[in-house]
């Protein structure tokens, strides 16, 4: 067997491959000896059936498996030796079409290999961690908007009239071209105005109304609406008037904070800075993974592999021009043109993903079973009552699995290279933080 390089340039690499009518011939007889002793033919006793009878017989069916098994070896011969990796899958091709029995087997492989990565001295990285503590307006706040979601409704005086943020109970029939329609009807619904429930339009109409009102409320669906029958069709609502309630505020005391689970008040609001401190951190973490990107970014030159650029460039502004053309749902449209700025994102991603991919590698990060299933956990929350589905497409996935790990492997590495790192806190105010987090989404 031989291999002649044919191509040198940059990153990508191509070779001819040769293998010889002789081994080819050798190959086929190895396949044929190994599976000699489990042939049977009339005439002849199990295993015992003459080579040349058995080459005329099934030759031609185990030269092609081989030819097959000869070339990979030679590919996988060549990678083994040179080292190299490639970006993407080798293309391979046979370059005598004519060829018959007897003949060598000419074939080309082309492929663009993985760069080197330089060595990045880790220890040498300064980065920024904002710390932002949770002041007690923080959790007052917070506090408030917890009491809020357990607030009671009381009855008013006869006579009082619904206004925003009161509590309506009422019973109604829905109606299309004077016909009720399925799931349009309902006794003593409980609705508090301005919740924006119902569709739009219905509530405001409602405002001003008093026990033993009736009232008809004239809407129209909107045009997305989910049930097909309903969307954009125009309905009257009747509408009979139960009772009107005022909020009450839930006192801020230790049974409310029973009602969340904790011991007392105090207990309750310990809780509520954790979390809000918690919550800032994880905002924190991103800034500082945007700022370890960008270092990185600027420290590290390396070639990049053409292939691996185009595909991540025409995959981004693919997104993009969906993005600006949320009306559009499927993939029928004409060919998207790639932007610079397109270009200039695929050129850092894929540069950031090799690099993180190496020092995750070297370092030995691994993504543990126990959090991969964590992961495929969240994602199939997305979808209500299509849990086993969802996991069962996940099992059967090779490419799906790899996109819920990769997110997890890259964080592992960020959290590797912060460790190594040099690290100076400073703290902050939320509002300061905000706008560091509000600054991401604009680059």
């Amino acid at each position: 067997m031989q291999v002649t390089e044919t191509l040198n340039e940059g990153l990508k690499r191509a070779y001819a491959i040769t293998v010889t009518a002789a081994e080819l011939d050798a190959k086929v007889n190895e396949k044929l000896v190994e599976a000699q002793p489990e042939i049977e033919m009339k005439g002849f006793r199990k295993g015992k059936v003459p080579m040349a009878l058995l080459k005329k017989q099934f030759g031609q069916r185990v030269l092609g498996e081989a030819m097959q098994e000869a070339i990979d070896g030679a590919m996988n011969s060549h990678f083994e030796t040179s080292g190299d990796r490639p970006a993407l899958q080798p293309e391979v091709k046979m370059t005598n079409e004519d060829w018959k029995e007897g003949d060598d087997v000419n074939v080309e492989m082309s492929y663009e290999k993985l760069p080197e990565i330089p060595e990045v001295d880790l220890a040498g990285i300064a980065l920024e961690r904002l710390v932002v503590k949770a002041d007690d307006a923080d959790v007052d706040e917070a506090l408030a908007n917890l009491a809020e979601t357990a607030k009671s409704f009381e009855d008013t005086d006869e006579g009082t009239a619904a206004e925003d943020g009161d509590q309506v109970v009422f019973d109604f029939l829905g109606k299309v071209d004077g016909e009720a329609f399925e799931g349009g009807a309902a006794e003593d619904y409980p609705l508090v105005l301005g919740s924006g429930s119902f569709i739009p339009g219905f509530e405001d109409q409602l405002v001003g109304v008093k026990a033993g009102d009736e009232k008809n409320v004239e809407v129209k669906f909107p045009d997305e609406y989910g049930a097909e029958n309903l969307a954009g069709k125009d309905a009257v609502f009747e509408c009979k008037i139960k009772a009107v309630k005022k909020a009450k505020a839930a006192e801020l005391d230790d049974e409310l904070a029973k009602k969340f689970g904790s011991d007392d008040l105090d207990a309750l609001k310990a809780q509520i800075r954790d979390r809000l401190e918690g919550e800032y951190a994880g905002a924190a973490r991103q800034v500082m993974k945007r700022g370890l990107l960008d270092v990185l970014d600027e420290q590290v030159t390396f070639e990049l592999p053409p292939s691996l650029v185009d595909a991540e460039a025409k995959q981004i502004a693919h997104q993009l021009w969906h993005e600006e053309n949320p009306e559009v749902h499927d993939h029928n449209h004409g060919e998207i043109e790639v932007s610079e700025e397109a270009t200039r994102l695929a050129n850092r991603r894929v540069k950031l993903g090799l690099l993180l991919a190496e020092l995750g590698q070297k370092a030995e990060v691994q993504v543990s079973d126990a959090e991969f299933t964590q992961a495929v956990m969240n994602q199939a929350r997305q979808y209500p009552g299509q849990e086993r589905q969802f996991f069962e497409f996940v099992q059967q996935n090779q490419q799906m699995q790899q996109q819920l790990r990769a997110p997890i492997f890259e964080d592992k590495v960020v959290d590797h290279i912060a460790e190594q790192a040099t690290v100076t806190e400073k703290e902050i105010s939320k509002d300061d933080l905000q706008a560091a987090v509000d600054a991401l989404d604009e680059e």
